[in-house]
């Protein structure tokens, strides 16, 4: 009864079934890996002190940024250079923006330093002026920022002095000086009073660092993958079912192995005028 199995057509039908299930498999295993892969790199960052919390450091020590540096308090001594405004950032379920200054060190490097935030629009404000002189800046430092970082615009586009990515990728075309690929935000408002009409920037987590939603998307493929590896064996049992049952049926006499099929234009009402019951 099953000797259809062995035909060509059940051949392509049975490569398919035996290639799709084992990729299904190991696409929701893969997936798997990466849902628990973040949920390790969560229970890890929690059993960590608080960043912030830790000594400060000169920034060259704590360089490249990675999820043990991030939040790191970082050391630098220059002086401020330009200045950027970075819009569309959100403080306090408030819409405003960062005030970015370019701290230019003795290496020659420039250090991007967020001093802080302010509500509103970036068009046309007013902000505090940077101080002036030699200064020496501790701020939590942070990964340059790229397309996937919450509140960035990478659509380009802005008015002049306004940037919206901080990223040295970004920097280095408006500066004539190379700029460190990392930025800090100051904790606190800059002592003098230049800067206590800013709120300060919290430092954010690193990317990958926590049970985000991209933790619980792989959770989700996950249980996707199985479910079509799932569907692939149901619809090849269920077409082995109906193809047995057609042979069985033929077997029995119940239909007829090869029914002659109507031919002409005006077979198939001749075949229903056959059919009818004939008038009284």
């Amino acid at each position: 009864m099953y000797r259809f199995l062995l035909t060509p057509r059940w051949w392509g039908i049975n490569l398919f079934v035996v290639l799709a299930i084992p990729f299904c498999v190991f696409m929701g295993t893969w997936q798997l890996g990466r849902f628990e892969d973040r949920v390790q790199s969560h229970e890890q960052a929690e059993k960590q002190p608080d960043p912030g919390t830790r000594a400060a450091k000169p920034l060259d020590e704590l360089l490249p940024v990675d999820k043990v540096t991030s939040g790191r308090p970082a050391v630098a001594t220059g002086t401020y250079a330009d200045q950027f405004l970075v819009p569309g950032r959100e403080l306090d379920d408030r819409r405003g923006f960062y005030v970015l200054n370019m701290l230019r060190t003795d290496s020659g490097k420039a250090l991007p330093v967020v001093r802080g935030w302010l509500p509103g629009s970036a068009s046309g404000a007013r902000v505090p002026a940077a101080p002036e002189g030699e200064v020496t800046v501790t701020g939590d430092l942070q990964a340059s920022e790229n397309a996937r970082s919450k509140g960035v615009n990478a659509r380009g586009g802005l008015p002049g002095g306004q940037v919206g990515m901080i990223s040295a990728a970004t920097l280095v075309n408006l500066v004539p000086y190379d700029v460190y690929d990392a930025w800090v935000t100051l904790p606190e408002a800059e002592a003098g009073g230049t800067g206590g009409a800013m709120k300060p920037v919290p430092a954010a987590a690193p990317e990958g660092s926590g049970l985000d939603l991209k933790a619980f998307q792989n959770l989700g493929y996950t249980g996707e993958w199985f479910v079509f590896a799932g569907f692939v064996l149901f619809m090849w049992f269920r077409l082995v079912r109906r193809e047995a049952e057609a042979e069985r049926d033929i077997a029995l006499g119940l239909v007829p192995e090869n029914p002659a099929a109507p031919e002409g234009p005006g077979a198939t009402d001749a075949e229903a005028a056959r059919k009818a019951p004939a008038a009284p």
